[in-house]
């Protein structure tokens, strides 16, 4: 299959492409409610013509399993949907392709153009949450290897393709196929980096800053009160210095970036009453770590960091807050730009572009740790989006169908394709 007659094939598939994003922006996939998109993505690769099944997530393995997180919520009936397009001759390199299904919330719904949940299209954009980060991408690769198959082909080495949960808060979805046995030559993430290959990432930490103060009418809150809300916001302030060391020196490639490690508060809440003075307040906050820095050491830091504040505020050391972990808690991961799967990725994307992709570290973390750590050299490639966690989220539906365009040369290159007994191309 020459690159004309794959390029066309492929692009051929573009509404059934736009409808399938359509139909995934639609099912509101934030954590615990997933399986509406799954049921969509179950139904349109079994439209591919692949084999598909559920691998259901399981909390007993999962919390025993390297590289988990902590998680204090119920994963019982969650599944991920895996497709398998068997080999259909010999040779070539086996495949993953990976995309996750949830999203995270709106945030103020009411700011947004249109209905976070209801897919727009204006020009080439197509809006709503979820659409670029990463729903697209989702679409991407399904399209990529419908158009293949229509046309006949399959390939010489097997090809799986991953819908997962959990890839906003744990990553567990991802993991849980590693556990069910998923392997490949390599992975492909389709998450929306659409010029350039993402070969290194940073590693993420969730924790909850848990502060206790004194409650007292807020007429006498100078004389007999502590408020716990002002309190964390010393807290905060000690952090921000963690935030600043950590940015000081970056180590290669994160040195090229201006902020690699970035701290966010991203939940406060505290207090009861307007008039009563703050008895407690909890602040839950994000930070990065550079590969080669475990979780655990981050942690360590971040303890250190919360006693500091407590020990610049003698009432706060009366009763120094205590952190806790539910959520993230990974390490960050690097591919060698020399890897197979980067030539191949860059060389198919250039065929198409006419100009090699760049070779990037995101400040962002993403499933390609999981393969990296169990061996699989894993990148992210995928659609362009915009305003992703943001308001009037989209993606670029000429993106969408360029991206799969490349992965269809790229399942050529990589894994073969066969048609008709004995025939490889």
């Amino acid at each position: 299959m020459n690159d004309a007659a794959l390029l066309d094939a492929v692009a051929a598939e573009a509404g059934w492409m736009e409808d399938l994003l359509a139909r995934l922006v639609e099912a509101p996939t934030v954590l615990g409610n997933e399986e509406p998109g799954q049921e969509v993505m179950e139904e349109a690769l079994a439209g591919c013509g692949l084999k598909v099944r559920s691998v259901p997530l399981d909390a007993g393995a999962l919390g025993a399993a390297e590289g988990t997180s902590p998680f204090s919520w119920d994963v019982s009936g969650k599944r991920n949907v895996v497709a398998d397009w068997p080999a259909g001759g010999r040779g070539g390199r086996s495949l993953i392709l990976n995309g996750h299904i949830d999203v995270v919330p709106p945030a103020a719904e009411e700011l947004w153009s249109h209905p976070p949940f209801t897919p727009v299209r204006e020009g080439d954009w197509l809006y709503g949450r979820g659409a670029g980060d990463m729903k697209a991408g989702l679409a991407a690769m399904a399209g990529a290897v419908r158009a293949l198959a229509r046309a006949g082909y399959s390939p010489a080495a097997p090809v799986q393709l991953q819908s997962v949960v959990e890839e906003e808060c744990t990553r567990h979805g991802a993991l849980q196929c590693l556990l069910d046995g998923s392997r490949a030559d390599a992975c492909v993430i389709t998450e929306p980096h659409p010029d350039h290959l993402t070969v290194a990432q940073v590693g993420v930490l969730w924790f909850h800053v848990e502060v206790a103060g004194v409650p007292a009418h807020a007429a006498r809150a100078s004389r007999l009160g502590f408020n716990a809300v002002e309190a964390a916001c010393g807290v905060l302030a000690v952090l921000r210095r963690l935030e600043e060391r950590l940015n000081e020196d970056p180590p290669p490639p994160f040195d090229a970036l201006e902020h690699p490690i970035n701290l966010n508060p991203g939940v406060i809440s505290g207090g009861d009453w307007p008039s009563t003075v703050a008895a407690t307040c909890t602040l839950s906050c994000r930070i990065g770590l550079y590969p080669g820095q475990s979780p655990g050491e981050m942690r360590a830091l971040v303890e250190r960091a919360v006693a500091d504040a407590a020990s610049e505020d003698p009432r706060l050391a009366q009763s120094p807050p205590r952190v806790r972990y539910d959520g993230f808690s990974c390490e960050g991961s690097v591919v060698d730009r020399g890897e197979p799967v980067v030539a191949a990725l860059s060389g198919a994307y250039e065929r198409l572009h006419g100009e090699r992709p760049g070779l990037q570290a995101t400040t962002a973390t993403t499933d390609a740790r999981h393969f990296v750590r169990a061996g699989i050299p894993a990148v992210c490639f995928g659609p362009r989006a915009e305003n992703i966690h943001g308001i009037d989220e989209r993606v670029s539906l000429r993106s969408v169908v360029e991206t799969a365009q490349v992965l269809g040369l790229f399942i050529r290159d990589w894994c073969g394709l066969v048609r008709g007994p004995g025939k490889e191309e």
